[in-house]
Order: C-alpha cells, then sequence, then structure tokens
C-alpha cells in the first residue's frame, strides 16, 4: 500500500444520494457500491460520511463491503432540539449504516458548541464515546471558526478543517500544526476549493471570479511543472506534515481511481506559496460554499 494512499480519506458530497431520480446510465446506488468497495480495496482510511442524508446513509449501509476497513465518521445532529435527539440520531444513522458503532461523530457547526445548548450537547458525545458507541468526537471548523481555539476550549479527538493548494492561511499561520501539537487529529478538507483550478476561467465560481488571474497564474505554474490539477492538489495536501488524514470526493469510480493514481505519485516540485489565494472575501464562505471536497 502506497504510504500517501493510505493517508487518503473518501468524502460522501457528490455521491448524489439525495433521493431523488436522475438519468444516468447507472444507478447512484450501483456506483457508490463501486467506490466503497475500490476505496476498501486501495487502503483509504477514512469514510467521511457526515454529508450524506438519511437516504444516503441507508444506500451505504446496503453496499458498504463488510468487513469493512474504513474508518467511518458520522454528523452529529444540531443540538437545539436538545442532547437526547443528539443520541437518539446518531444511533439511527449508525441503524442505517448497518454498523454497531463508528470510528467519529463530528460537529459539523462549531457555533452550535457555544449556544445554549452547547454544553449539553458536548456532555452527551462524550457520553457516547464512552459507551463505545464512537470512537472519537470532533469538530468541523472554518477557517473563521478559529480551529485551533476550538482545539484548545474542547480538546476533541479530532478537527475537520479546509486547507488546500488554493487556500493555505490555517498552514501559514500555524493553526493546524498547533492543533496538532496538541495531540488532536487533523483531517483537511475542501482540498479542492470547489474545482476551480479544473474549469475554464469563464467557469470559475462566481465568489472566485475576483481570483482571476491567480488561478491562471497557478494552472500555469502547474503546467510548466509538468504536472496537472489534481496532481498538484493532492500532491500538496498530502505533503503537509499537519495532515493525519486528507479527505477528497468523489462522484465516480473512475473519479477516484484518478484520484488513487495521482495520489500514488510522487508530489510536484512546485512552488506552493506561489499559488495561494490570501483574500478573506474570495476564500471564506458567505453563506457556506464548500463542500467536502
Amino acid at each position: 500500500m502506497h504510504p500517501l494512499v493510505s493517508k487518503l480519506g473518501l468524502g460522501v458530497a457528490q455521491f448524489g444520494l439525495d433521493g431523488r431520480a436522475r438519468a444516468q446510465a447507472r444507478s447512484p446506488e450501483a456506483e457508490v457500491r463501486d467506490i466503497l468497495s475500490l476505496a476498501d480495496r486501495s487502503g483509504l482510511c477514512v469514510l467521511d460520511a457526515g454529508a450524506a442524508s438519511p437516504h444516503g446513509e441507508a444506500v451505504m449501509g446496503a453496499v458498504l463491503p463488510r468487513p469493512c476497513n474504513l474508518r467511518v465518521t458520522v454528523r452529529a445532529a444540531r443540538g437545539d432540539r436538545g442532547p437526547d435527539v443528539v443520541e437518539f440520531e446518531a444511533k439511527a444513522a449508525l441503524a442505517r449504516l448497518g454498523l454497531k458503532c463508528a470510528d467519529a461523530i463530528m460537529v459539523q457547526a462549531a457555533g452550535d458548541l457555544f449556544a445554549s445548548f452547547g454544553a449539553a450537547m458536548w456532555d452527551r458525545l462524550r457520553q457516547m464515546r464512552d459507551a463505545g458507541l464512537f470512537e472519537r468526537i470532533g469538530i468541523s471548523a472554518y477557517a473563521s471558526d478559529d480551529p485551533l481555539g476550538l482545539a484548545r476550549r474542547f480538546r476533541p479527538d479530532l478537527i475537520q478543517a479546509p486547507a488546500s493548494l488554493l487556500d493555505q492561511r490555517l498552514l501559514v499561520d500555524g493553526s493546524l500544526k498547533a492543533v496538532r501539537d496538541l495531540g488532536v487529529e487533523v483531517h483537511l478538507r475542501a482540498i479542492f476549493l470547489n474545482g476551480p483550478l479544473f474549469r475554464p476561467p469563464d467557469r470559475v465560481p462566481t465568489h472566485l471570479k475576483a481570483a482571476a488571474i491567480r488561478l491562471s497564474r497557478a494552472r500555469r505554474l502547474i503546467a510548466e511543472g509538468r504536472s496537472d490539477p489534481l496532481q498538484a492538489a493532492l500532491g500538496f495536501a498530502l505533503s503537509r506534515p499537519e495532515a493525519d488524514v486528507v479527505i477528497a470526493g468523489a462522484a465516480t469510480v473512475s473519479e477516484l481511481s484518478a484520484i488513487i493514481a495521482a495520489a500514488a505519485n510522487p508530489p510536484p516540485d512546485l512552488d506552493w506559496d506561489d499559488m495561494a489565494l490570501d483574500d478573506p472575501d474570495l476564500l471564506d464562505p458567505a453563506p457556506r460554499r464548500w463542500v467536502a471536497a
């Protein structure tokens, strides 16, 4: 098994398991079965199921390889309906996935922890961990959520945060290194930043239009380095010492195959610093624009 491939996790945001019928050659269920099988056989370490709907969890539960080597992460319900609902929904998610326990349960909105129900929610998550339903509890954060402050205050087992070739803020300022130094596992997500490097300039997301010149420069540097955007984005994320796991999303088996192949190659020798965007108005979600990939 290639050491960088074993650092890869799979996000499900692009699976398309929202329960609606789609006109396509293969059913989403068949595609997901083959994606999960490939991820398991190839030695990926984590299945981040946090973006899945209840329908999506049920589909994955029906097709998940058994036994499965992937460590499964699920999403905690919002805490505003009380800790009993958080526990009920967590157990329901495990049942839909066909699991007695999972690796981790993640708080998806860091702000919930500072609301009036935050302490009760966090206490219930710790109780479920202690009862063996989950090995670990974690927090999914944005850069503006101050992941280091969250780690210091709540001492989660893991923090999931965005970092990429284009968005290097939490790496440059040392936040994620400091999180890891506290003994908290770090999962990088949004490593493709919704894919602007993979799209023609006229199809770049609206909120990144102002960065068109910087994006064009990054594409040129990648090409001059005899690489491609996929290998560059993966090589950057997987080579970061702050990252224990790098979450990448795939919608098809062919996409996941390309990700695995790119991850198995040595990271390209590129000037990473010269590719970073530095405008918070472009990088911060308002509203939350990023997906797990």
